[in-house]
């Protein structure tokens, strides 16, 4: 139930990827041969596939290792090509740690950044982003849905605004893509950062989505032999690639029903918890979430003893990218959650294997387990 740290691979997925590391081994870059060819011909046909769970044209498609890799990217790269044009970027408190340390990183080199504080239920109002805009404004980055609290943000509003003002606008979309509808078209997205591994694909393979305008200018961060158009060098990940393309063809077709069956077990996981413990607190409203996120702080315990007993089922403390860290959670302190209750917090990430067997066996076990450390509590 660690479904937003990463996903298992899809047997179809994994089945159209087999072929790629020992039959069809070839060389996507050099096709002067068969073997480089029919290569080529899989990246071109994932590169397609990609394009379509988002509306975009397959040319608007860059392959890359890791959304931290795509993250960067189009943060720092966006900002390196548009600095003549001004210094300042907007992005939440709430961000994945690839986008503030990205923002962090070109403070040092003489950008402003301003960091929005989200509302206590974790949203980013497209107001505050709008306030925050100034004549030296270049960029926004910000998260389609956070992969903590699991909110979804109303990009589509604000990319509107920030088009009519010219102003470059990056999605991060890895929580969210494959798992609601996201265009971008209507979300009116300059660059949108895409991961295989958070839909059922292989780890290894991300992308960055790079509008075709000349507005969207972008400084390659990696010298080499010039692949993808030259934005990203580097030997193309031919079977991850494949992986990742034929994941989001599934996404996209099975979206609808399985969004429907995920919001029922996380329901369900709900109210199976809250019926029998008091003093449990939702991380986020019900309403705008990913379909299968559920973040809750239980009072009175802390939440690092709580994971420690909870052996027997996969669930996080809260971003996957931040594990080590002894901290509560960055996203939940900034939308003002007491730091002993955001310390106490458990995220759920329900996905594509889970059953309501299994919601029912991690209810009593969380309920069994939190009644039993509140006995021995210090608090």
């Amino acid at each position: 139930m660690d479904n937003h740290a990463t996903t298992r691979v899809d047997e179809r997925v994994l089945a159209v990827m087999l072929p790629y590391f020992c039959e069809h081994y070839g060389n996507s870059s050099l096709t002067m041969h068969r073997y480089a060819r029919r290569a080529e011909s899989a990246v071109d046909g994932a590169r397609l596939q990609v394009a379509k769970i988002i509306g975009a044209t397959k040319d608007e498609i860059f392959f890359t290792g890791t959304a931290t890799e795509s993250i960067n990217l189009a943060i720092k790269g966006a900002a390196f090509a548009n600095k003549n044009h001004g210094e300042h970027i907007i992005t939440s408190m709430a961000e994945h740690k690839a986008v503030l340390n990205s923002c962090q990183s070109l403070e040092k080199q003489g950008f402003k950044v301003t960091y929005l504080k989200p509302e206590s239920d974790g949203r980013i109002l497209p107001e505050k982003v709008f306030t925050a805009i100034t004549d030296r404004t270049i960029l926004v980055t910000l998260m389609l849905a956070n992969n903590e609290n699991g909110v979804i943000h109303d990009v589509k509003t604000i990319g509107k605004e920030l088009s009519k003002r010219k102003i470059l606008f990056h999605i991060d979309a890895v929580q969210g893509v494959g798992k609601i509808p996201f265009d971008v078209t209507s979300s009116h997205s300059d660059y949108v950062s895409l991961s295989a591994h958070k839909m059922y694909g292989p780890k290894g393979v991300a992308a960055l989505f790079i509008r075709k305008n000349p507005n969207t200018l972008m400084e390659p961060l990696t010298d080499g032999g010039g692949q993808e158009q030259g934005i990203r060098s580097g030997t193309h990940n031919v079977s991850g690639i494949v992986g990742f393309g034929e994941a989001c063809r599934i996404a996209q077709e099975e979206m609808p029903e399985e969004s429907q069956r995920l919001l029922n077990l996380r329901e369900s996981l709900h109210q199976k918890i809250i019926s029998q413990l008091d003093g449990v607190f939702l991380n986020g409203p019900l309403e705008n979430r990913l379909p299968g996120n559920l973040n809750m702080s239980f009072a009175e315990i802390e939440g690092d003893v709580l994971l420690a007993s909870l052996i027997e089922i996969a669930v996080s403390s809260g971003s996957a990218c931040s594990a080590g860290n002894q901290n509560s959670s960055h996203v939940l302190r900034a939308q003002g959650v007491p730091d002993d209750l955001a310390k106490a917090a458990i995220r759920f990430g329900l996905g594509r294997y889970n059953t309501q067997e299994e919601v029912d066996f991690a209810a009593q076990l969380v309920i069994r387990h939190v009644k039993r450390l509140r006995q021995f509590s210090a608090f």
